[in-house]
Formats: structure tokens, C-alpha cells, sequence
């Protein structure tokens, strides 16, 4: 008997994780980051929705960990590894980034879009984590859906189309 496949949805500053053949999903990620961190070989993959670069930059005392590249990508590997995944064998893709706004050339606190990116790709390294493939920057919006069963993720952009990286 087939079991029928689900998508699991992941909300902005939310995170979750998937086994085959369930798929997982994140829309509206516009300088927000999709990170998907998965092991092909257990097919098992989790998908953090980063909203911001750095949890230390709050000022809120009792903040979601899952709104930060650097909180919650390490919570979203040790949940991996709890569920059957192996260090060794994780790999990342992610996608958004985006610079939404057209901003004046020194207004650093609005690349957000670029200082996602950078901030997730420092938390993988920083945990030996490769990215395998990514889709970020631009200035469109991006809903992504990643099969743990083939490695796909896919992107779709708005009024670019979509693409499995």
C-alpha cells in the first residue's frame, strides 16, 4: 500500500522536518533564506526559514530561535540527527535572499537580503556543513519544496519560473 504523500509547511521564523515521500515547503521568502539541510541517503531533510542574521543583534530576552541563521541552524541539525540523520552525511541547498527594496548604496541595515545569506552560509561552515547548490539574491520573491526522496529542491521565483537545484 502507497502512503500518500504530504507537504509539510514551514511557516516565516519556523522550522521542520520531513521523511520521504513527504515533501517540505516555505513560501514568501523574499530576503528571508530557505535552508534546507538533509541526508540523501535517509531521506530525511529539515527546512529552517531564516528571517534574520543574528540572534545577538536582539534586544528581545525570550526570542525564537528560529528566526536567526545562527540559532536556527544548529537546532535544525541536532533535530536532524535525532530523527536518524548522520552528520557526516548532511548536506545544505538554499535559496532567497532577496533585496527587496531599491536602497541608496551605504544603507546597510537594509541589505538584509545579502546579510541573510552570508550569516547562513557562516553557520553551515561553521558546523562543516557543504552547500551543494543555491539560489539567492535577485530582487523576486521565492517559494521553495524539497523532496528528501530525489535531492531536489525546488525554486520558484516569481515571474522567473522554476527550477530544481
Amino acid at each position: 500500500m502507497h502512503k500518500q504523500a504530504t507537504v509539510i509547511r514551514v511557516g516565516i521564523s519556523d522550522l521542520n522536518i520531513a521523511l520521504a515521500p513527504n515533501k517540505i515547503r516555505t513560501t514568501g521568502l523574499g530576503s528571508c533564506v530557505g535552508v534546507v539541510i538533509y541526508d540523501q541517503q535517509r531521506k530525511i531533510a529539515g527546512l529552517a526559514h531564516v528571517m534574520l542574521p543574528d540572534s545577538n543583534l536582539t534586544k528581545e530576552k525570550n526570542y525564537n530561535i528560529y528566526k536567526y541563521a545562527n540559532t536556527a541552524i544548529p537546532y535544525l541539525v541536532n533535530l536532524l540527527k535525532k530523527n536518524g540523520a548522520r552528520s557526516f552525511a548532511l548536506k545544505a541547498k538554499i535559496a532567497g535572499g532577496a533585496q527587496m527594496f531599491k536602497l541608496s548604496a551605504d544603507s546597510n541595515v537594509m541589505r538584509i537580503g545579502p546579510r541573510n545569506v552570508e550569516a547562513v552560509e557562516k553557520a553551515l561552515q561553521q558546523i562543516n556543513i557543504p552547500i551543494v547548490a543555491k539560489d539567492v539574491g535577485g530582487n523576486s520573491g521565492r517559494t521553495i519544496e524539497f523532496d528528501p526522496e530525489t535531492g531536489c529542491l525546488n525554486v520558484r521565483t516569481v515571474n522567473l519560473g522554476e527550477k530544481c537545484i
